[in-house]
């Protein structure tokens, strides 16, 4: 069986999480509605998370990994998942699994009208402060992109590879993916999913890049919509 959908799951420092992750993926697997594969992107991680990443790929066949020399953040672990897979869509998941694999089958189910499909935590099971730093963030981005997403931080989308291979990433663009597949003309929708509270390893996020941080990076958002190439190839010689 072809696989047509790879996960990919940026890890840094989360020893504590991985058993549950392949235990939740591989359950995964066997329900997913479309075939699917796994891709581990360490990001330099300091703990022991990447001899329990190379245990988990040599017991499990649709699992494969990649480690990075030193830790770049999270953009550059999705931008390097998104450069290495090989099927026509592509997904990523937190390897905190504050959202349930089983919900890419929502996402999967309108993945064929539109170019990106993201999650939207419904009553999401998060900090006062985290939840509203994240809100006015999701506001600011809002006013500066149009891209008409409630909750571009959520950890759980469906795109179309050759979509998001064109993506053009910075440190912090993964909360700027929407607006980024309707720079190529995309189409791009939210379906709410399940959230939960995080129950091993320490958040990777702090109110300096849930909120400043973001607000900087519309301003780089701004100048690259103004600068952006766009093009369709009307016809070539055979």
């Amino acid at each position: 069986m072809v696989n047509k959908f790879t996960i990919i799951v940026p890890v840094y420092n989360e020893e504590d999480n991985l058993e549950r992750v392949e235990k939740e993926l591989s359950a995964y697997i066997k329900i997913a509605s479309t075939p699917t594969k796994i891709l581990f992107v360490n990001d330099g991680s300091t703990d022991n998370s990447q001899a329990l990443i190379e245990t988990i790929c040599s017991s499990n066949p649709n699992f494969d990994f990649i480690l990075f020399s030193e830790n770049r953040g999270l953009s550059a672990a999705i931008k390097a998942g998104f450069d290495h897979v090989d099927t026509e869509l592509v997904g990523y998941i937190d390897s905190d699994l504050q959202t349930a694999p089983e919900d890419f089958n929502l996402l999967l189910k309108h993945i064929g009208e539109f170019d990106l499909v993201t999650g939207v935590r419904s009553n999401r099971k998060d900090s006062f402060v985290k939840n509203m730093s994240s809100k006015i963030a999701n506001g600011i981005r809002r006013a500066f992109t149009h891209d008409g997403m409630d909750d571009t931080g959520c950890p759980l989308k469906v795109i179309k590879t050759d979509f998001a291979k064109r993506i053009p990433m910075f440190k912090g663009l993964h909360r700027f993916l929407p607006a980024m597949i309707l720079l190529q003309n995309g189409k791009v929708t939210q379906i709410p999913v399940q959230h939960f509270p995080r129950i091993a390893g320490t958040a990777k996020f702090g109110l300096w890049n849930r909120l400043i941080g973001p607000l900087i990076d519309c301003f780089a958002y701004l100048w690259m919509k103004k600068k952006y190439i766009n093009y369709q190839v009307a016809k070539k010689s055979a």
